[in-house]
C-alpha cells in the first residue's frame, strides 16, 4: 500500500476506534484481555468485554445483554463444545436468524478454533443436506424453528433450546492457538452455494480501513442491523460493531415499520441494510425525524437510481452504497455526495483497492467502455472450500459483473450472464428495469431473457404493481418504447405479486426463466 494510503488508513482506524473522552486504562485493559485470543472473532468479543464490560452489546426481542455478559455466555457455549470434541480442525455450521444467540454461537465456535460455516436461513432441507455434505460439517447449531430442516441433514445438531442453557455455565475455556476459518456461502443465485473461506484470525487491517475511510462509523455507535448476519454485509458490520464496542440492535425477521420504530426508539446512528429493505422502509407511512441517524450503509445488490434518490429525500445525505462480493469484499464505495450527483453509481474505488475494467482478452478498456469488472484488495478471499476459485486476470479477481468508469465513478451494468442478446443486440436488464421503476404504478420489476425462435432471446418484464395500480402490459411497453431503442421493449409483460429473492435480498433471476 502506498505511503499516502497507509496514512489515510491509519487515520481512519484512529478516528473509528478511539476517542479523546475515554478513561486512559480502558484500551490497555482491552488489549490485555484480547491477547490470549489474538485478532480473531473471539478476540474482538474479549477485547470489547475488557474495555466496556457494562455497555450494552446486543439488543433483540429478549432485551439487552452487556459485553461482559456476551463474553461469559459465549465462553459457556464454547466450553460445552470443547467437551464434545470441537476444536481446531472441526467443522461447524450455524443456522440462525439475527438475534443474540447467533452472536454467542459465532464467538463460541471461534473460541474453540473450529471452522465455522454460516448457513442460509432460506435453505430447504435438501439444499441444507447438500451444503452440509459439500462443506464436511460435523455439527450444526441452529434455531429451534429450523429443527425440521436440519433433521437428517447428515451432521450432529444442537438446537437453540439446548445450547442456550449452556451459556449460563461459567466455565474456563482453553484459548485455541489456531484460528479457525470463517466460511461465508455465496448467494447461490447461479447454482449451489459455495463456501468462500477467510481465516477468522487474518482480517486485514487495510481491508477494514478501506471501509472506514469512506463510511463514518464511530466508537460506541448504536447500529441497527436487519441485514442477515449469515451474509457478508451484515456479518462485517456485526464484527466492526464488536471492534468498536457498538450496541447492535437485531430482530429475527425484518419488518419495515418495526425497523423504523427501533431506529427512533434506540436513537440509532447506523442502519445496515440491503436495497430491498430500504425499498420497503419507504412504504411505511411514518415521516418521523431520525436526527441521530448518521449512516445508512447499503450493499448486497444493485441499489438503483430511483431508490437512491428516494432514500436521500426521506433520510437526508446519510446513504453510503458499497459494491463488492463475498469473494472480493470491498471494491467501491459511493458516498452521499457521489449518489446525489450520480444516483446510479457504485462509487469510487475504495482505499487500497484496485478495480480494472477488462475486455475478453484480459486487457484494460478505455474509460467509458463497458467491460468485465476485476478487483484486487487486501480482503480477497482464500478460495472456495471445494478447491476452486474465481477467474484471475492481472492479479485481480473477477466479480462476474460488467461495468464502466466515468469520471472516477464506477457504474455496474449487471451480471455477465444476465446480459440479454436479442436479435444480435446486447441488452442490459438493469437499464430497462431502472426506466420502469420510474413508471407510476410500478413497485418492483425484473427483466430477463427468454428463449425466442426468431430473436434468440426476447425480453420479458415481470412487474409488481403498487396497491390499486391499473397499469397494463401495453402501458409498460409504451413507456419503454418512448424512451429506449426498439430491441429493448419487452415482448412479454407479466404482473406478479412479488419477485423471487433470497434472504439477502438478491433477485433470483433463474426462477423467472
Amino acid at each position: 500500500m502506498p505511503i499516502f494510503d497507509r496514512v489515510s488508513a491509519t487515520a481512519a482506524l484512529i478516528r473509528t476506534f478511539t476517542t479523546t473522552f475515554e478513561r486512559p486504562d480502558r484500551l490497555p485493559k482491552s488489549l490485555a484481555v484480547m491477547a490470549p485470543w489474538g485478532p480473531s472473532i473471539a478476540g474482538l468479543a474479549a477485547g470489547a468485554a475488557g474495555r466496556y464490560p457494562t455497555r450494552t452489546a446486543i439488543i433483540d426481542e429478549s432485551g439487552g445483554i452487556t459485553y461482559g455478559e456476551l463474553w461469559r455466555r459465549s465462553l459457556g457455549i464454547a466450553a460445552a463444545l470443547q467437551d464434545r470434541g470441537v476444536g481446531p480442525g472441526s467443522r461447524v455450521g450455524l443456522l440462525a436468524r439475527n438475534h443474540a444467540g447467533f452472536v454467542e454461537c459465532l464467538v463460541a465456535v471461534a473460541a474453540t478454533g473450529a471452522d465455522l460455516t454460516l448457513l442460509n436461513t432460506g435453505f430447504a432441507a435438501p439444499q441444507l443436506a447438500e451444503v452440509v455434505a459439500a462443506e464436511g460439517l460435523e455439527l450444526v447449531l441452529h434455531d429451534d424453528e429450523f429443527a425440521p430442516i436440519v433433521a437428517g441433514c447428515g451432521a450432529d445438531t444442537l438446537a437453540e433450546h439446548e445450547h442456550q442453557p449452556l451459556a449460563l455455565t461459567h466455565r474456563a475455556v482453553r484459548p485455541s492457538r489456531q484460528a479457525g476459518a470463517l466460511i461465508i456461502l455465496t448467494s447461490g443465485t447461479t447454482g449451489r452455494p459455495k463456501g468462500a473461506a477467510r481465516s477468522s484470525g487474518s482480517t486485514s487491517v487495510e481491508g477494514v480501513a478501506a471501509l472506514l475511510d469512506s463510511i463514518p462509523l464511530r466508537l460506541g455507535d448504536v447500529q441497527l442491523v436487519p441485514a442477515p448476519l449469515f451474509h457478508a454485509w451484515g456479518l462485517s458490520h456485526l464484527l466492526l460493531g464488536l471492534a468498536r464496542c457498538a450496541t447492535t440492535v437485531l430482530a429475527r425477521r425484518f419488518d419495515p415499520a418495526s425497523t423504523l420504530d427501533q431506529m427512533i426508539e434506540h436513537r440509532a446512528n447506523v442502519l445496515v441494510a440491503v436495497p430491498v429493505m430500504l425499498s420497503r422502509l419507504l412504504t411505511v407511512d411514518d415521516t418521523s425525524p431520525t436526527p441521530d441517524l448518521r449512516v445508512i450503509a447499503s450493499s448486497g445488490s444493485a441499489l438503483g437510481a430511483k431508490l437512491t434518490t428516494d432514500v436521500l429525500e426521506r433520510f437526508g445525505p446519510v446513504l453510503y452504497n458499497l459494491y463488492g462480493s463475498t469473494e472480493v469484499a470491498v471494491a467501491t464505495i459511493a458516498r452521499p455526495d457521489d449518489l446525489a450527483a450520480a444516483p446510479s453509481t457504485a462509487g469510487r474505488v475504495a482505499l487500497g483497492v484496485r478495480v480494472e475494467i477488462l475486455d475478453e482478452s484480459g486487457s484494460p478498456v478505455p474509460e467509458g467502455t463497458i467491460g468485465r469488472i476485476f478487483v484486487g484488495g487486501a480482503m480477497r478471499f482464500d478460495g472456495y472450500t471445494d478447491g476452486g476459485t474465481k477467474e484471475v486476470q492481472r492479479g485481480l479477481v473477477s466479480t462476474g459483473d460488467l461495468g464502466h468508469f466515468d469520471g472516477g465513478l464506477l457504474f455496474v451494468e449487471g451480471r455477465e450472464d444476465d446480459m440479454i442478446v436479442s436479435g444480435g443486440e446486447n441488452v442490459f436488464p438493469i437499464e430497462v428495469e431502472e426506466l420502469l421503476r420510474h413508471l407510476d404504478g410500478v413497485a418492483d420489476v425484473a427483466v430477463v431473457g427468454l428463449p425466442d425462435p426468431e430473436f434468440g432471446q426476447a425480453l420479458a418484464a415481470f412487474v409488481v404493481r403498487t396497491t390499486s395500480a391499473t397499469l397494463t402490459a401495453d402501458d409498460v411497453r409504451a413507456h419503454v418504447r418512448d424512451q429506449l431503442a426498439r430491441h429493448k421493449v419487452p415482448r412479454r409483460v407479466e404482473f406478479v405479486d412479488e419477485l423471487p429473492r433470497n434472504p439477502a435480498g438478491k433477485l433470483l433471476r433463474r426462477s423467472l426463466t
